[in-house]
C-alpha cells in the first residue's frame, strides 16, 4: 500500500493534467521537523489541520489520508468545520482513487 505522501504526488499529478488552467498547492503543514524548524514554521504562519491541498479557483480543499486507517484528527475537524462554514469545499480522499472520485463528482473534466 502506498503512503500517504505518494498517493498525494499521484492526485496531484492527475489533477494537474486533467485540470491544466486550475491551481492546486499543498499546504506544509505535515511531515516531521525539528524544533528550530517547526518554530519558524509556527511563527510564519503554518497551522495545524489545515488540509493538505487547495484549489483556489474552485475553493476546494483535500486532505488525504491513507486508504485504510487514516484518521481526521480534531484540529482537522475544526478546521474542516470552519471551512465549510465559510462557503468553502472540503473532501478527505482516502488514497488517490477515493480523492479523484470525489474530485470527479465536484468537477468534470472540461473539453
Amino acid at each position: 500500500m502506498e503512503s500517504e505522501h505518494f498517493q498525494q504526488v499521484r492526485l496531484v499529478s492527475w489533477f494537474r493534467r486533467t485540470y491544466p488552467g486550475v491551481r492546486i498547492f499543498a499546504v506544509p503543514n505535515g511531515g516531521h521537523r525539528g524544533a528550530s524548524q517547526g518554530a519558524a514554521l509556527k511563527a510564519e504562519g503554518v497551522t495545524p489541520g489545515v488540509p493538505d491541498l487547495f484549489a483556489p479557483e474552485w475553493l476546494l480543499w483535500v486532505e488525504m489520508k491513507r486508504e485504510a486507517g487514516g484518521v481526521v484528527s480534531p484540529v482537522q475537524k475544526d478546521w474542516i468545520a470552519y471551512l465549510e462554514s465559510i462557503g468553502h469545499r472540503v473532501i478527505i480522499g482516502r488514497g488517490f482513487e477515493d480523492a479523484k472520485r470525489q474530485i470527479l463528482d465536484v468537477k468534470k473534466p472540461e473539453g
